[in-house]
C-alpha cells in the first residue's frame, strides 16, 4: 500500500489567494476553479468582471485536469490536431488551455482551473496558484 499527500483546506487557500494574486496583477478578470483528485470542486471564484460563462468553464478545466491528471491543452490539442472524435470522451467537458493537476510524487491531488482571459495566460494563473504550495 502506498502512502500519498492530499490536498488540505489551508492548501486550497493558498493556491486560491496566489492565483487571485497573479490574475490581479495582470489586470486579469478571470474565474479560478480548484478540484480535488477527482474533479471535486473545493473552491470557486469569479473575479469583479469575470465573464459569467467563466464560472461554468473553469470547474469543467479543472476537472478534466484532476481526471485526467494532465494539463487540458494536452486535449485541445488533440482534438485541433485532427481527433475530434475526442469530444465524445465521457464526463470530459473542459477541453481548453487553463486547467492543469495538481502532482506530487507521480500522484495528482486535483488541478486548478482558470478561465476570463487567453487560455495561456488562464494557464499561467493556475501555474502561479500551485506553486505557491511549492509544486
Amino acid at each position: 500500500m502506498k502512502t500519498r499527500s492530499s490536498l488540505e483546506l489551508a492548501d486550497v487557500k493558498q493556491i486560491a489567494a496566489a492565483a487571485e494574486a497573479e490574475a490581479l496583477l495582470n489586470n486579469w478578470a478571470v474565474t479560478i476553479a480548484i478540484a480535488d483528485e477527482g474533479g471535486h470542486l473545493l473552491h470557486l471564484q469569479r473575479l469583479d468582471g469575470a465573464p459569467p460563462v467563466s464560472a461554468h468553464i473553469a470547474p469543467a478545466k479543472a476537472h478534466t485536469a484532476a481526471l485526467g491528471r494532465r494539463e487540458s491543452k494536452v486535449y485541445e490539442d488533440v482534438i485541433n490536431g485532427g481527433r475530434t472524435s475526442f469530444l465524445s470522451a465521457p464526463a470530459i467537458q473542459g477541453l481548453l488551455e487553463g486547467g492543469v493537476p495538481i502532482m506530487k510524487d507521480g500522484f495528482c491531488l486535483g488541478a486548478v482551473g482558470v478561465s476570463g482571459v487567453k487560455s495561456s495566460e488562464d494557464a499561467q494563473i493556475a501555474k502561479a496558484g500551485i506553486a505557491a504550495i511549492g509544486l
